[in-house]
């Protein structure tokens, strides 16, 4: 509901309004106020001053001065303030001394019952005064006649009963003083500035409250409108001008029943729209002050908490790595690189496949970085990596009091966060089948259930998981369901081990070794570019293809680490030529990592190994590795992999 613009540039528009001698008051002092109000004496009185008043429009006062029971009178029937002149005790004491010298028999006619302390003042001095009191212009006439019939000579009192009184015959002497009628006029500029500087006020919070994006509603303690903006005047199909002082519910019939009956939220809907209403106080209050109710459409919630998750991402849900990170010239890396690209553009689900250390999560990252959703999160978990239990929770989430220890407000799980985004599940293969029944209907429905709740909620991700062995074999072996197999691999990527791209070797090993030098200050300025680095790796190039690199990329470097540690013990002038920079010998490798120079076995095996064949070396790498830490202790190696002397015995031998 709009409120009238008020200019303040202008002076406080004062009516002085008298059809008696009080009018003369106000016309001698009228020119003591003209700098500081647009001051106007009007002779109107009672209806014809209500009609003066109404008729006024724009033009109509801020403030009306009257006296007596014509005071009284436009105080019930005018909507502006009404200020009353009224007389001081020195007023009355003047009055009824100059009453006593015209006549012996004085009365003091008020409008209104007569003033206790008047009363106490003329009884304190023994003056014999007939008081008498009027409420109306008709009770006037009437009073001033009966005091007449009972022999009174003077009357002292307002201007009507004054007038009235002289017109009767009678000695009148007027109640009020110059003093009196300033003091009105006084308090009827404070009173203009008091409301000029309310109206002001009410005028902006209107204005704030028609530019908020919600439907806003302000009641009273009995659901009335005290005030509503035009936005929601425009949901209910209702004039917010003429809502003000109806009952709510009246304006809306189908509010009934879906507003909150006391502070909190609701769900409601208003001709085919759904809204979620918040109830507050009015005031400090309580319900008793009345209440404000918000209406907010659903829609609206639902884009900003998509905002929300997109924009609050922390830095540990961002993805690193692009397709240019991908350092190898071989064709089986560029066909990767091909598929990432062209997959990119999809938002189906992506299995990767590969050996351990071959960069499943930065192929997942950059087809991340290069799709549709790169602006928002990118969440990674290793299956493999977490308890059962907390697995669950991870991925989930959970209400609160889902179970012991579980934090107050719940917490939303990976796939929720992962939301418009990408979730990446790596080591897929090691996921309990309790969860993947879970996964399976997440993919099929595009929704999640916390732990410790029913309602779903909807999700909108890409996800792209990732295994180092043959998820067939689980499937085969039971641990792996088929169904969430064949929702996984639905596009899928195979990354080749460094084994079988030696081509790529030295120009990576040049590449992590630049990385390695900038985070060493001692290395940085000997290593400025991929040239210097190849050069001083230049003799390594044949250990380094020989290797079979069970490790893939992550092993290389942290080969390239020890390397990078070397260097920088070494000697060297930072100024000089990169020609004369010390290099890495074979001897030198022979120390930092003996694995590489070592003599291997031939391989009997064809080149290019099927992925079944790669896990199986993978794990018999783990195994020897397993061995070497426990001394050859192969009791200690089958405790510590849970597995039987048998599987040691095959899974040793089926990798040769």
């Amino acid at each position: 509901m709009s409120t009238p613009s008020f200019d303040t540039a202008r002076r406080p528009r004062i009516w002085a309004l008298s059809i008696s001698r009080l009018r003369d008051l106000f016309i001698d002092i009228a020119g003591e106020y003209v700098e500081r109000a647009d001051l106007r004496i009007v002779a109107q009185g009672f209806e014809d001053a209500v009609r003066e008043i109404d008729a006024a429009g724009a033009g109509r006062p801020d403030v009306v001065i009257a006296g007596g029971s014509n005071g009284a009178y436009l105080k019930t029937r005018v909507a502006v303030p009404v200020v009353m002149i009224t007389p001081t005790g020195f007023d009355v004491m003047h009055a009824l001394a100059r009453a006593r010298r015209d006549g012996a028999k004085v009365a003091l006619v008020t409008h209104g019952n007569t003033p206790d302390e008047v009363r106490r003042f003329v009884t304190a001095f023994g003056l014999d005064v007939t008081f008498a009191s009027h409420q109306s212009a008709q009770d006037a006439e009437s009073v001033v006649l009966d005091l007449r019939d009972r022999g009174i000579d003077v009357v002292v009192g307002p201007g009507l009963v004054t007038d009235l009184a002289a017109h009767a015959g009678m000695g009148a002497v007027f109640l009020y003083s110059r003093d009196s009628v300033r003091a009105g006029f006084d308090t009827a500029l404070e009173v203009a500035q008091a409301t000029r500087r309310e109206t002001i006020r009410r005028q902006r919070l209107d204005n704030l409250l028609q530019h908020l994006r919600d439907g806003v509603v302000a009641l009273d303690a009995e659901g009335r409108v005290e005030a509503m903006n035009q936005r929601l005047a425009a949901v209910l199909g209702v004039d917010a001008a003429n809502a003000a002082g109806r009952a709510l519910l009246e304006l809306a019939p189908d509010l009934a029943g879906s507003l909150p009956d006391s502070d909190g939220d609701a769900f409601c809907t208003v001709r085919g729209a759904s809204y979620v209403v918040h109830r507050g106080p009015l005031a400090s209050g309580g319900a008793a002050a009345g209440a404000v109710l918000t209406f907010q459409e659903s829609r609206a919630v639902e884009r900003l908490d998509r905002t929300l998750r997109s924009r609050q991402r922390v830095q540990q849900f961002s993805a690193r790595y692009r397709l240019e990170d991908m350092v190898g010239a071989a064709e089986s890396m560029q066909r990767v690189r091909a598929l990432v690209q062209r997959y990119a553009r999809s938002d189906a689900t992506v299995l990767i496949l590969g050996e351990s250390g071959t960069g499943k999560e930065m192929v997942a990252q950059s087809m991340h970085q290069l799709s549709a959703r790169r602006d928002f999160a990118f969440v990674a978990i290793n299956c493999g990596a977490f308890p059962e239990a907390l697995l669950e929770s991870e991925l989930f989430g959970y209400e609160e009091g889902a179970f012991t220890g579980a934090r107050k407000g719940g917490k939303a799980g990976l796939i929720e966060v992962a939301h418009r985004g990408t979730l990446f599940l790596d080591e897929i293969g090691e996921m309990p089948l309790s969860l993947q029944s879970r996964l399976l209907r997440v993919l099929q429905e595009r929704e999640v259930v916390r732990l410790g709740s029913t309602e779903p909620t909807r999700v909108d991700i890409r996800v792209v998981a990732a295994t180092h062995r043959a998820l067939t074999e689980g499937i085969e072996a039971g641990r792996f369901r088929a169904d969430l197999y064949y929702r996984l691999n639905i596009l899928s990527i195979a990354l080749p081990p460094l084994r079988e791209r030696p081509t790529d070797l030295l120009p990576l090993a040049a590449e992590l070794l630049l990385q390695a030098a900038a985070r060493e200050p001692r290395l940085a300025a000997r290593l400025p570019d991929a040239a210097a680095a190849e050069r001083i790796l230049a003799a390594l190039a044949e250990p380094l293809r020989r290797y079979a690199w069970p490790g893939n990329v992550r092993e290389l470097q942290n080969v390239i680490e020890r390397i990078a540690v070397e260097l920088a013990e070494m000697e060297s002038d930072a100024d000089s030529p990169a020609e004369t920079q010390p290099l890495i010998t074979r001897d030198m490798l022979r120390t930092i990592a003996p694995e590489i120079v070592e003599p291997q076995q031939p391989r009997t095996q064809k080149t290019a190994l099927t992925l079944r064949e790669r896990s199986r070396h993978v794990e018999a790498d783990e195994i020897r590795a397993a061995l070497a830490a426990h001394d050859g202790d192969r009791d200690a190696v089958c405790d510590a992999l849970g597995i039987s002397k048998t599987t040691l015995w095959r899974k040793l031998n089926g990798a040769r």
